[in-house]
């Protein structure tokens, strides 16, 4: 499965887990909320698995990227807020960063 298939399912997967946990402990939201969190952490875990590569660390590190623009998409779309320009700019670096692992390592194979 290419990676810009897994990364982005990867990146809802996880944020809507650490969400559920978050809606419970810091909204006092039902506990429920941490079964589908809990299962959706699984997923997550289990998307990452299928990230192209021999190295798991490395395509960890490419996925940050991918994780902190999701996260801005999530800010927006699910909580309503609207992203700082430095909330942009991070990123932006952040998606540099992890393209510039990628085209290492495609390089490298």
């Amino acid at each position: 499965m290419s990676a810009a298939l897994v990364f982005p399912l990867a990146a809802i997967a996880e944020i809507a887990g650490c969400f559920a946990f978050w809606m419970v402990l810091r909204q006092a939201a039902s506990g429920w909320w941490l079964v589908a969190g809990m299962a959706s952490l699984a997923l997550f875990a289990w998307l990452l698995t299928w990230t192209p590569g021999d190295a798991a660390a490395r395509a960890f590190a490419a996925y940050g990227g991918v994780y902190v623009a999701a996260s801005l998409g999530w800010l927006i779309l699910v909580e309503g807020f609207r992203p700082t320009a430095w909330d942009l700019a991070g990123a932006a670096l952040c998606l540099l960063g992890a393209a510039v692992i990628v085209a290492g390592a495609m390089r490298a194979a």
